[in-house]
């Protein structure tokens, strides 16, 4: 049966793809952003747009209210909008770090506290969050955005067992590489960091790393991707993690089982 499912995040890159995909597959798919003209033409392929802003209250609310009073009912609630902000902890300004928290954490949070009530009712659901494969590793430049998603990871993982027993599945998707715009907007907020910042080498150097041509051509495509991620929103049984996309496995490996020394030693030489 086809499922009742909101996606933030959904007016480009994984996000579009997935809801795209999801409507395809006869599921009823209401898809939100902030960028609400982006969406217009979702209507094509049945996805209703919701114009949203995550980490505005009243703008979660009317999602979710708009979703109940349509359909009776919630089935899956696809956490996916976020962004990455990257630069030196020294460099970035605590007001920028908070607001990367209020997207990726505290946003995302508020929207699952608000769909939580409904799926208890039905006895069913359930909660899919991105984190990243940097929920498992790090490196250089990426504190702010990396500290997201590892709390995602503890958050998710807690909320696991709190849902469980009102029948509510918590599944954690963890991307790698994927051709979407996410590189090229963090390589363009890096260039905007001063130039006569102490960390400068490190940013030229995560910078042409990040737009290197063999890179950029070796990460996964978005629509295979995004199958990854619809098959996490409606298989009956979901595993706890899936992982996908471009240097995702051989990163987290590296760090699982050779240790933080070994992994902070290929960091810097690939990025240092």
């Amino acid at each position: 049966m086809g499922k009742i499912i909101l996606i933030t995040g959904a007016s480009a890159g994984l996000g579009r793809e997935t809801a795209v995909l999801l409507a395809e597959q006869g599921h009823t798919v209401y898809a939100g952003a902030r960028r609400a003209d982006r969406m217009a033409d979702l209507a094509e392929v049945g996805i209703t747009a919701v114009a949203m802003d995550v980490t505005t209250a009243g703008d979660n609310e009317r999602a979710v209210n708009q979703v109940i009073e349509a359909e009776g009912r919630i089935d899956v609630l696809i956490n996916n909008a976020g962004f990455g902000l990257y630069g030196p902890v020294e460099d970035i300004p605590l007001d920028d770090a908070r607001y990367q928290f209020e997207v990726n954490i505290f946003g995302l949070a508020h929207l699952t506290q608000l769909v939580l009530p409904h799926m208890r009712a039905q006895g069913s659901g359930r909660i899919v969050n991105i984190s990243s494969m940097v929920g498992k590793v790090f490196t250089p430049l990426g504190a702010w955005y990396i500290a997201t998603k590892h709390a995602l990871e503890g958050w998710s993982d807690c909320l696991r067992l709190e849902a469980a027993p009102f029948g509510i599945q918590v599944v954690l998707i963890e991307p790698g590489a994927i051709q979407t715009e996410f590189g090229d907007v963090m390589v363009a907020e890096l260039r905007k960091l001063p130039g006569d910042s102490a960390y400068h080498a490190q940013i030229e150097a995560l910078s042409g790393l990040m737009e290197d041509p063999g890179a950029v051509e070796n990460r996964t495509g978005a629509v295979a991707a995004a199958k990854v991620y619809a098959k996490a929103a409606t298989t009956r049984r979901p595993r706890r993690r899936y992982v996908v996309g471009a240097l995702a496995r051989p990163w987290m490996w590296t760090r699982r089982w050779l240790g933080d020394a070994a992994f902070e030693y290929i960091v810097c030489r690939r990025l240092l």
